[in-house]
């Protein structure tokens, strides 16, 4: 397991910042590259930034060429400003490194979705994680891993009023998520981060698609 090498996108956000510190330091990866609209400042022996337009993600296609690609891009509806660019953050450019993770014949393809994801959804957001999931499985990637994690836990570099009261509302009523009710539980985006690092360490083909109750379970 010596030596691989990772592509991971979105690595300034909640889940991939998480990420990049299991990667950079776990003996499993010798090379780490990360793929930025600005430099993060990061120095690391096993660090490769690359940073790049994402509107042109094709011009990139060599920084996939890699054992693992990570995705971990995803916005807000309010942070994005409409839903045609909300798309092209959560859908649009997560299928296209799809692609090309494919094309470049990477061993795996790791990516957060949501734990409501469905295609068929009356609700905008979870409608186009499911269009997202969808249209995934039908490039024919080797390996694909799915996580749908309920809210997310952690710092976040900007305050969300719902998922901060989300998140106190639910510490109270951690008794409610048991049985079927598990993957509703909220989920830090530590664990979620550490869960992305060791499935990328099975030598599993096909689809997979994790909940958080099973995240938090991967060994």
């Amino acid at each position: 397991m010596q030596g691989k090498s990772a592509t991971l996108v979105g690595a300034s956000g909640l889940v991939g910042g998480e990420l990049l510190n299991y990667l950079l330091n776990g003996p499993e990866y010798a090379r780490v590259l990360i793929l930025v609209r600005r430099p993060l400042g990061i120095k690391h022996p096993k660090l490769e930034e690359q940073v790049i337009e994402f509107e042109y993600l094709a011009r990139y296609k060599d920084c996939f060429k890699v054992n693992d690609v990570f995705c971990c891009l995803g916005t807000t509806i309010k942070k994005a400003g409409t839903q045609e660019a909300f798309k092209k953050v959560d859908v649009d450019y997560p299928l296209e490194i799809a692609k090309l993770a494919e094309e470049m014949q990477a061993d795996k393809l790791l990516i957060i979705s949501s734990m409501g994801a469905n295609p068929k959804s009356s609700v905008f957001y979870s409608r186009m994680k499911g269009l997202l999931e969808e249209r995934l499985k039908e490039i024919g990637i080797n390996s694909l891993h799915i996580f749908r994690p309920s809210l997310l836990l952690g710092n976040r570099k900007e305050f969300r009023f719902g998922e901060t009261a989300s998140a106190f509302l639910s510490k109270g009523l951690s008794f409610v998520f048991v049985g079927s009710l598990k993957k509703y539980k909220p989920i830090a985006a530590k664990t979620v981060a550490s869960g992305m690092y060791k499935a990328a360490q099975r030598k599993e083909n096909g689809i997979h698609i994790y909940f958080s109750n099973e995240i938090a379970e991967i060994n």
